[in-house]
């Protein structure tokens, strides 16, 4: 039943309006057909207004992708570095492979706790693959002034993240949620924005909040789905 609307990743706050699926000749829809979700918990949603999503039981998570945006690395010096203009930071090899090894543990961990789903190893009839990424990676962090004292940033870095449910057999897409986010931590009152000190901890440690936020939505909203 398109009621049952793939709560996987449209739940939302019992005070905010409920998710739903636009309807009718001015449906907001994708190239594939999907139609836009209102009030999804993700920025931007799409799902398939048709689909029974109950008859799944089992996902089978795909190797996710990233994609890091092309910035050229800096020959100059920190400070000169520093006291240009510039705003986005060439991300090294073992950093890239670091975020990647820290993504996917923490997408793999939360899944694992999913009340509602076991983890498939192939297709079925009652499998729904789940695929996903992050597109557009950059970095925000400068390198570091050795004797210039403590970098105070708002956000350490951005990326946007693209999910997709699929189903295994017939490999149609039924739903899709994406958003782009910054990597910043939360103020006293829980807004974002917040001045912290950039160093390797604190910029791991917000690269990880991050991931745990969007890891966490994905498998909140899955175990929300409906047995029958």
């Amino acid at each position: 039943m398109s009621i049952l609307l793939f709560t996987a990743l449209l739940v939302v706050a019992c005070s905010s309006p409920p998710p739903t699926i636009e309807q009718g000749p001015g449906a907001e829809l994708t190239f594939d057909g999907l139609h836009k979700v209102d009030n999804a918990r993700f920025a931007e949603a799409w799902a398939d207004p048709d689909i029974d999503y109950t008859v799944y039981n089992k996902i089978l998570p795909e190797k996710a992708f990233f994609e890091f945006r092309a910035v050229k690395k800096s020959s100059t010096t920190g400070l000169q570095r520093t006291s240009s203009s510039q705003t986005e930071y060439w991300i090294d090899d073992k950093d890239k492979q670091r975020l990647i090894a820290e993504v996917t543990a923490i997408f793999s961990e939360e899944l694992g706790k999913s009340t509602r789903f076991t983890i498939a190893t192939e297709p079925g009839p009652d499998v729904l693959i789940i695929r996903g990424g992050l597109h557009d990676i950059v970095s925000l962090v400068p390198p570091e002034m050795t004797g210039r004292g403590e970098i105070y940033l708002r956000s350490v870095g951005e990326a946007t993240l693209i999910l997709e449910a699929v189903d295994s057999m017939s490999g149609e897409t039924i739903f899709r949620a994406m958003e782009r986010r910054s990597a910043e931590r939360l103020g006293g009152s829980g807004a974002p924005g917040t001045m912290m000190v950039s160093n390797t901890v604190t910029t791991w440690a917000e690269v990880r909040r991050l991931a745990r936020r969007w890891a966490t939505t994905l498998r909140e909203g899955l175990d929300s789905i409906p047995r029958s």
